[in-house]
């Protein structure tokens, strides 16, 4: 199993990012809350991972703290909850706002996610609800500012239709947000944010 990762950033683009350890190079996906607390490309950075191993394919996902990961790990142990939307799921919110949601049952902020249905919901407060306590005290690392994308929209769009919104719906939630000088990480923030109000 590959636990924890440190090298260079080659390269990052929403949900998929490239760290180069030691002249080998990664593929890791990871959700948006990761990508705001990564450095800019050509930096060091260290991230906790999960590796799932298919017979059709060998998957490595990425997170920015051990609180992430372990809350990663509780989603894809529910039924019905893969590792594309465990990752949708820590990309519309915190591990700190998803411990709410649950000790809360708060189904309606769940369902405002990209592919949680009502169902999916009910099942992952019931399921979680012992479980969180000791996530939802752990805290993430502030985002650091990334180097700005050439076409910031385009970016944006991108990664919220790779998180499962349909393009149309990306788009629009982008022009909502989009304003002069934001790059992509900072649109994608501010149009999840919006979703989950």
């Amino acid at each position: 199993m590959i636990g924890r990762l440190r090298g260079v950033l080659v390269e990052k683009q929403p949900p998929w990012l490239l760290l180069d350890v030691q002249g080998v190079g990664y593929e890791i996906e990871a959700s948006m809350n990761t990508f705001y607390a990564l450095p800019p490309p050509g930096a060091e950075c260290t991230l906790y991972t999960h590796l799932v191993v298919r017979e059709d394919a060998q998957l490595l996902y990425g997170f920015a703290s051990a609180a992430e990961r372990a809350l990663f790990r509780r989603l894809i142990r529910v039924n019905g909850v893969g590792g594309r939307l465990a990752l949708t799921i820590l990309s519309g919110m915190s591990v700190e706002d998803f411990g709410r949601c649950v000790q809360h049952n708060d189904a309606a902020a769940l369902t405002r996610l990209p592919g949680v249905g009502k169902k999916t919901a009910e099942r992952l407060i019931v399921e979680l609800r012992d479980r969180l306590e000791r996530e939802t005290s752990a805290g993430m690392p502030p985002p650091v500012a990334a180097n700005a994308d050439p076409d910031p929209v385009r970016d944006a769009v991108s990664a919220l239709t790779a998180l499962g919104y349909k393009p149309h719906e990306a788009s629009r939630m982008v022009r909502a947000v989009a304003a002069e000088g934001l790059d992509s990480e900072a649109l994608i923030r501010s149009a999840l944010q919006a979703v989950v109000k």
